[in-house]
């Protein structure tokens, strides 16, 4: 199977090639040239194997210069009980007769970026021995707070592998920025970037673009490469997680093999629920996709009205890895929905930069709608959501879920229907206890990680030991830039 870029569809590379490469030298993203179908019977096929047989399976599809053994293996690497703290990876909760929540926070960083982080750097390490790829690589990543830690602890003393991880000063929590300055390795670096997460992501986005840096890297014997979800490496092990989540529905007598449900997403950076697309496009029966948004709700407005506007204020929320208004994934979406008018995306990704904003066609919104549906709440609806959750189902949820179960509520009341619905579940609460004990009626007058035995305390159930294990480890990273200054910072890291 070939890759394209979405900016130009003459690229045809290997998978390897476009997992090495990670993104297109004209700035555009890569996909595969067709979506591989579900052959018939996969459910059911699917449903009786566990969590890493199901995903070197799923991945295969997409990846035909990788070995079934060899993926097979890589999933095992991945997501065994050295990394998950549970044997299904990720499993999913009934919470009441409608509504069920798949759980993706049961890796190593306690959030779902390590689902596809746990398994990225074992496609990268061997895709640079099937590219005959010389120069060792160097990942950069820019984070709204989840990412960087996953992308570090996935990546921590791989081979030939190094990897640098920038996140705005004042968006994350103060358990994610602890997560990152204490990370352990010794090939990583933690950098922090005056300003919000989309100036940390244009930053990183403007030095792949550079390219007399590349060339200047390249003296030294190192090429870049990402980590974010515009790496289709990152992505692809997503949309095994919609179709797990499909196969256990199934097998436990929830639905029926066949009959639809939604699934209801949390989304900022719009990677998340491109995988659940791409899991419909392959042939699974879902339903509608429903795009989440917190206040920084530029997802929710395009889903409605076809104009996607950056040009607004940017929102500091208790939701901080969806504080986000430059959405790069969405370009994926309009390559698949505009026919794969390569020309037409090009030109909506040069509004976007030139002007803050673009409208898509009629046409194209049309297909949009049909397969999403939208909605945001604020801060205030976040910590109520939390309240509500815990005190009726007794179900425990980070202030990322929370906008998921608000929005969908909200829509069910609305339209008098209740479809059933997984909500995505993309961090543990434990992660955001100062908000979630807010939510509660607990005492927040401590620091991130006493907040924790609070937490603890106030529910009765159990934290995460990656997050407890953080009490007493060093900080070893306080640097912060200008995202002007990013490339030297770079240059730094590398020596």
């Amino acid at each position: 199977m070939r890759y394209q870029s979405t900016r130009d569809r003459a690229v045809g590379i290997t998978s390897a090639e476009a997992i090495a490469q990670g993104l297109s030298r004209d700035g555009g993203l890569f996909v595969p040239e067709v979506i591989p179908q579900l052959p018939p019977g996969a459910v059911a096929k699917l449903a009786g194997m566990p969590y890493v047989e199901r995903a070197a399976s799923i991945m295969k599809l997409f990846l035909d210069d990788y070995g079934e053994d060899e993926l097979l293996a890589f999933s095992k690497a991945a997501y065994g009980m050295e990394s998950f703290d549970d044997p299904a990876v990720a499993p999913v909760r009934k919470v009441d007769g409608e509504t069920y929540c798949l759980e993706l926070w049961h890796g190593p960083t306690s959030a779902f970026k390590d689902m596809a982080l746990q398994m990225l750097p074992q496609l990268l390490a061997a895709a640079l021995d099937k590219t005959g790829e010389k120069k060792d690589v160097c990942i950069l990543v820019a984070t709204s707070g989840d990412t960087g830690k996953a992308a570090l602890e996935g990546f921590r003393d791989v081979p030939r592998t190094k990897i640098m991880v920038f996140y705005p000063e004042d968006g994350v929590s103060d358990v994610q920025k602890l997560q990152m300055t204490t990370q352990e390795g010794g090939n990583v670096g933690v950098c922090a970037v005056y300003g919000n997460f989309d100036d940390a992501q244009t930053g990183v986005k403007k030095i792949f673009s550079d390219e007399a840096m590349r060339r200047e890297l390249a003296e030294k014997g190192v090429f870049l490469s990402s980590a974010n979800s515009i790496n289709w490496g990152r992505l692809l092990p997503q949309i095994v997680y919609y179709i797990s989540a499909y196969c256990d529905l199934v097998s436990s007598g929830a639905i029926k093999d066949g009959e639809e449900i939604d699934f209801c997403v949390p989304t900022g950076n719009f990677g998340n629920i491109l995988a659940g697309y791409y899991a419909k496009k392959m042939g699974l029966p879902v339903g509608r996709l429903v795009c989440a948004s917190n206040s920084n709700d530029v997802l929710t407005q395009f889903i409605k009205t076809g104009v996607y506007d950056r040009n607004r204020p940017f929102n500091t929320t208790i939701s901080p890895s969806m504080d986000i208004l430059i959405s790069s994934n969405l370009e994926r979406l309009l390559y698949d929905v505009s026919g794969r008018d390569d020309r037409l995306v090009s030109s909506y990704m040069r509004q976007l930069q030139e002007d803050g904003k673009y409208t898509v066609t009629d046409a194209m919104l049309r297909e949009i709608q049909s397969v999403f549906q939208c909605g945001s709440c604020s801060d205030e609806e976040t910590l109520r959501t939390i309240r509500d959750v815990y005190d009726t189902f007794g179900y425990l949820v980070d202030t990322h879920t929370a906008v998921a179960f608000s929005v969908l509520e909200t829509l069910r009341r609305e339209s008098g229907q209740r479809r059933k619905t997984v909500v995505v579940s993309t961090a543990s609460p434990y992660k955001f206890c100062d908000s979630v004990l807010t939510a509660l009626g607990g005492d927040t007058g401590a620091s991130g990680l006493d907040l924790i035995d609070r937490l603890e305390e106030k529910t009765g159930t159990k934290a995460p030991y990656p997050l407890k294990s953080l009490r007493g480890k060093p900080v070893r990273f306080t640097q912060a830039v200008k995202k002007e200054d990013m490339p030297d910072a770079v240059r730094r890291f590398l020596g």
